[in-house]
């Protein structure tokens, strides 16, 4: 990818201080002329409005942004550190933290700012099952009667919707299966996402139990309301396995993950030479809120490119102040 040199001059960076934001600004004057760059996202389409919001900022500044492409999120981070792709809006720490690593950390990876705070994970069943059962704990579910309550294909196991291949959750879950003694009670059913909880909602809908995994920001928690339809599940307390050490959150309550911040991460040898994306990168920050009612959205049927665009412009919009200071910042950068 061209990468552009930093600025030499500091007249230059008072000088694009100076454009305004209202686009008086000739393209030659702005930071990204002449800069492709190419943002990857998983195949879980909900990570578009992340995604294209930082997208939209970076073409603020005058980058040329190139339509984002799917990869899984392990080969994700392989391809920004070999600079085959510029940045990805969802880097889960702790979640990824194996990827990053493995793709070369910080000598080949930018990762400052938290995009997205607080975002959570763990397994849940329904309510009235957790309340007549008095189920508060996966591990409950070693006792065959409680497993087959959530057995949906006959063999008398609980099935778990559970985490696609690739994304690093499904690792998660398998660890936790394992450590737990759960592998002969309990059956991670994988493959699409969308469509097993898609199954999950239905069957909730008709009255039966559903043991899943889900993660916020996501939209099924705004469908499967925590604490209303459905509730966390507690893991065991003493874990035979380094996957679940240090989770007990300040509440006092364990799900079996820590709760993990959403960053921006992009490749190094771009963000050095780029200061203004850079900047970007660490400034920008997007509530969970607004992530998990964009995605609510989408679950409705208003899930092609374009509903996704209009989505991102119209946040864009209602938070113009929020949006135009996050470019200030960025500009500053130049000098």
């Amino acid at each position: 990818m061209p990468h552009r040199p930093l600025f030499a001059h500091a007249a230059l960076a008072t000088s694009l201080l100076t454009i305004g934001l209202g686009g008086a600004a000739h393209a030659q004057n702005l930071p990204g002329e002449g800069v492709s760059v190419q943002p990857l996202k998983s195949s879980l389409a909900e990570e578009a409005f992340q995604t294209l919001l930082v997208a939209r900022a970076l073409e603020k500044l005058g980058y040329d942004v190139q339509p984002m492409k799917d990869l899984e999120p392990a080969t994700e981070h392989l391809a920004i550190a070999n600079g085959d792709a510029t940045f990805m809006a969802t880097h889960w720490n702790l979640l990824h933290a194996d990827f990053y690593k493995n793709s070369g950390g910080d000598t080949k990876l930018y990762r400052k700012g938290v995009y997205s705070g607080n975002a959570a994970q763990g397994y849940l069943i329904d309510r009235k099952t957790a309340a007549r059962y008095q189920i508060t704990n996966l591990a409950q579910l070693k006792g065959p009667q409680l497993a087959k309550l959530f057995d949906t294909d006959g063999d008398g196991k609980a099935d778990l919707t559970g985490c696609n291949p690739g994304w690093g959750c499904e690792l998660a879950i398998e660890r936790h299966l394992k450590a737990y003694q759960l592998d002969s009670a309990i059956t991670h059913r994988q493959g699409s996402y969308a469509a097993l909880i898609a199954d999950t909602i239905a069957r909730f809908k008709q009255g039966q139990p559903v043991l899943y995994y889900t993660w916020t920001p996501y939209w099924v928690s705004a469908v499967l309301r925590p604490g209303t339809d459905v509730v966390w599940l507690e893991v065991p307390d003493s874990p035979t396995t380094a996957a679940q050490d240090d989770t007990r959150l300040p509440n006092g309550k364990n799900y079996g993950f820590k709760v993990n911040q959403q960053h921006i991460v992009a490749n190094k040898a771009f963000a050095d030479q780029n200061p203004v994306a850079a900047r970007l990168f660490e400034v920008m920050q997007l509530p969970v809120a607004d992530i998990n009612a964009q995605n609510l959205r989408m679950s409705r049927g208003e899930n092609k490119a374009s509903d996704v665009a209009r989505h991102t412009d119209g946040w864009i919009r209602a938070h113009q102040k929020t949006f135009d200071g996050w470019i200030t910042q960025a500009l500053a950068a130049a000098q």
